[in-house]
């Protein structure tokens, strides 16, 4: 039996995530939702959700000992990491006043407000992002089998990632300017999106991680 566990460190109600993996996996997968580091240390795979501020997040990782396990994840199976989740792989995050994250993709994560400019001159940008939006692919991964290339995702975040290398980068979405919408290295997997909430490509999406052999 192949085993999934959904990292929990109390931000938010993961319902929604665990049902969408369980309705991709296919018979024999189980799906775990849990805060313990013991049991995301046994699971074949690992998926990390990011709900809240980055803080709060990071901070309720390192209190259930959740940051470190993440890191073994990350050097040993496949892990997918989703919205917050995505951004707190980083080193360094602009939300709250500026918040030290895992480090364990170089780059930082930066507020659209500092940073991107507006669609029209005199025209502000609408903060957060959210809605559907485009997810044009910049590398031939394997968890865009089946993907259609600007297949429509569903986005609500307020900052976005900027890695240090360009070679991590697996997609980028224009809003208005492009930013970096999945990552990819080795064993590791992210994207700013909602799988859950993107109906038929996001359940395509982890139905790939699901079957991703690395």
């Amino acid at each position: 039996m192949s085993s999934v566990a959904l990292i929990d460190y109390g931000m938010g109600n993961l319902h929604s995530v665990a049902k969408a993996i369980e309705h991709a996996a296919s018979a024999g997968t189980r799906v775990t939702v849990t805060a313990d580091p013991a049991e995301v240390a046994r699971a074949d795979r690992v998926v990390f959700p990011g709900v809240g501020a980055i803080r709060d997040c990071i901070g309720g990782m390192q209190t259930l000992g959740l940051d470190e396990a993440v890191r073994r994840a990350a050097e040993s199976r496949p892990l997918l990491a989703v919205c917050v989740g995505m951004q707190a792989l980083m080193d360094f995050s602009e939300e709250n006043d500026g918040t030290s994250c895992l480090g364990i993709i170089p780059g930082r994560v930066l507020a659209f407000e500092s940073h991107m400019p507006a669609p029209v001159p005199g025209a502000s940008l609408k903060i957060p992002h959210m809605g559907w939006n485009q997810v044009h692919h910049v590398s031939d991964h394997y968890m865009w089998r089946d993907i259609a290339q600007d297949s429509r995702f569903y986005f609500v975040h307020s900052y976005y990632v900027e890695p240090a290398g360009a070679d991590v980068i697996a997609a980028s979405t224009a809003y208005p300017v492009p930013f970096t919408s999945a990552i990819a290295r080795d064993n590791v997997f992210a994207v700013q999106f909602h799988p859950e909430k993107s109906q038929h490509d996001g359940l395509q999406l982890y139905a790939n991680f699901l079957a991703w052999n690395i």
